[in-house]
């Protein structure tokens, strides 16, 4: 067993998304590129899909940081890449369907792991990070639109510069040069 000043920061970086809805495939082909490629040994790159139970139930296992992508609807042009820091989960109301595994919001997600470790006395990450990329069109057809597919590059490249060091400071939620925060 690791002595716990020893143990690395591990770092799960999730693809969300639904590839028969156009733009909301952007998480998991973004997420595709980026395991194709060599990644920090902390970093582990998972296609979840729409498979946001399976997410929830993956991160009981202990991940420090979670990295999730996924397109973001927020009002800019399609294509705009988003760095978002998640302070903490959104509630659920009761009227919500929270185990509807193909219509699990991130922050559906993350509610839904609260609720786990709760339960089990595991401890969520202790960082969540958004990339999010504005679609352009999220109805069905398989495939990214012009926009979002010339951002999946940058969010790659956006996911490997944050993942790079196992060893983060502070909060730093910034949007990449020419990209919109919020």
């Amino acid at each position: 067993m690791t002595a716990p000043s020893e143990q690395r920061t591990t770092t799960l970086v999730a693809g969300v998304g639904n590839i028969f809805l156009g733009d909301d495939g952007f998480g998991v082909e973004t997420v595709r590129r980026l395991a194709s490629g060599p990644l920090p040994g902390h970093v582990e790159a998972v296609d979840i899909g729409v498979r946001g139970v399976h997410l929830a139930y993956q991160l009981l296992d202990g991940y420090d940081t979670l990295v999730l992508i996924d397109a973001t609807e927020r009002g800019g042009d399609p294509g705009t890449l988003y760095l978002i820091e998640a302070d903490r989960p959104g509630r659920i109301t009761p009227q919500e369907a929270l185990l509807d595994g193909h219509r699990m919001s991130p922050d559906a997600v993350l509610a839904l792991l609260e609720t786990l470790c709760a339960g089990t006395g595991c401890i969520p990450p202790r960082r969540t990070l958004v990339v999010g990329c504005e679609p352009a069109c999220v109805e069905e057809g398989i495939g990214l639109s012009g926009p979002v597919a010339a951002a999946v590059p940058e969010a790659v490249n956006m996911v490997l510069r944050l993942v790079r060091d196992d060893e983060w400071t502070a909060p730093t939620a910034q949007p990449a040069v020419g990209q919109a925060n919020n």
